[in-house]
């Protein structure tokens, strides 16, 4: 009877662990796969979509042109679309700190109800309420910094009910370590007891691209500041080629605020963009990953730029819940090029792009994705822009682009 027992017992005890080995193999090699419930809930898990004020108004902010733009945000569809966050840049606080708090003091003529008023109005609407500060001293247009003052700041912030925060890098001491100064926030966001999200702007320097996720932030500039031209946008994108890797979910590479829309007419360049150029613009950020921050007037944005900024499948390429970086699959000198980039669901993004001065051939050789012409498959192409499928296509295409000019395609492999 013992040892019928024993054996027993022992039986159990085999089923047991191998119901537990069994469930640890599914959870990490198997069907079943383990993630914390934090991570559906972690911020940035796509690259962050919104509108700030910088590009359009500059310092030229107000309580009452916020609550107009999230008007707008609702009105032209923007939200549907999802772009989520409302971001007041520089120029929002007196000019000197609070001398009895030491806190930052919103200007009154600019917010008469102050700050918490604007991001209950914001949040009314279903949006997330965004705002600036700076590692430095002061801020790039002379307003109090968070130097040494950033975990006050951040839990000024959070009683504002900040979602958002753009974190500049002007007026650095010399003597400050660049890559402390963006820990030391992200530290005191962590601390703040809301979950803010953290937007490093230091324009590429210190090597941002290798330790910036360190800091705690969520999507980081690593560029200089964009202007409404077709050359400056270029400049920018061909740029970051090396860093695309580096955009992942928690922390995307952010290649500055777009400026589709604004056609000259605002705070950064009087140039100014055809409606090519701005088609270009929002194709390669979409192919980037990067952060989708608008920044003209959505007020009076006209009906080409509202529908390409709304644009489903481009915009589907960029929140791919992947978020796999683009790279180059051909390169023609350095002004013909053709980008990739893996999507979910096994497909494949193709963006060909002239960025010369005149029009001309983009080729593309299939071999350089991995596609040989022994496999036998091509790719079923669907235009981003049109919708429409132009068939299967193997071996080599070449398009035939104005200058300036992309075309973008969402692709599947077939035989």
């Amino acid at each position: 009877m013992k040892r019928t027992l024993c054996t027993m017992k022992t039986k159990l005890i085999i089923l047991l662990l191998a119901s537990t080995l069994t469930a640890g193999a599914q959870m990490y090699f198997g069907t079943k796969k383990y993630v914390p419930d934090s991570v559906f809930n972690a911020l940035a898990q796509t690259p962050p979509m919104g509108w700030n004020s910088w590009n359009k108004f500059g310092c030229n902010v107000s309580e009452q042109l916020i609550k107009e733009m999230a008007d707008a945000m609702i009105a032209t569809g923007m939200k549907d679309a999802g772009y989520e966050y409302l971001v007041i840049d520089d120029c929002w606080s007196k000019r000197e700190r609070d001398p009895q708090t030491g806190k930052i003091v919103p200007d009154e003529e600019k917010f008469p109800n102050g700050m918490k008023a604007v991001s209950d109005y914001v949040h009314s609407k279903g949006l997330k309420f965004g705002m600036y500060s700076c590692a430095g001293t002061r801020t790039c247009a002379d307003y109090p910094g968070s130097f040494d003052h950033e975990y006050l700041d951040a839990e000024t912030f959070a009683e504002y009910g900040v979602d958002f925060l753009k974190y500049d890098f002007c007026y650095k001491p010399d003597s400050a370590n660049g890559p402390l100064l963006y820990r030391k926030m992200g530290m005191a966001l962590s601390a703040c007891g809301r979950e803010i999200l953290f937007s490093a702007c230091n324009w590429g320097n210190d090597e941002v691209s290798r330790w910036i996720r360190s800091a705690g932030a969520h999507m980081y500039r690593s560029t200089g500041d964009i202007n409404d031209s077709f050359r400056s946008f270029a400049d920018i994108a061909l740029s970051q080629i090396d860093n695309l890797a580096y955009s992942a979910p928690g922390c995307f590479n952010d290649i500055d605020m777009l400026t589709v829309g604004m056609y000259g007419r605002g705070n950064v360049g009087s140039v100014g963009c055809s409606d090519v150029d701005y088609k270009t613009q929002f194709a390669l950020w979409c192919m980037f990953s990067s952060p989708l921050m608008l920044g003209g007037a959505l007020r009076c944005m006209n009906a080409f730029c509202l529908a390409l900024v709304k644009n489903e499948s481009l915009i589907r390429i960029n929140q791919d819940e992947e978020s796999r970086p683009a790279f180059v699959a051909t390169k023609s000198w350095n002004d013909k090029i053709v980008f990739a980039k893996l999507l979910s669901n096994n497909e494949i993004a193709i963006l060909f792009v002239n960025f010369s001065e005149s029009k001309c051939g983009v080729p593309f050789y299939f071999e350089n994705i991995g596609i040989s012409a022994a496999s036998g498959y091509g790719l079923e192409m669907t235009d981003a822009f049109t919708g429409e499928c132009i068939g299967v296509k193997k071996e080599f295409m070449q398009m035939h682009l104005e200058a300036h000019d992309c075309a973008c395609f969402i692709c599947k492999l077939k035989k």
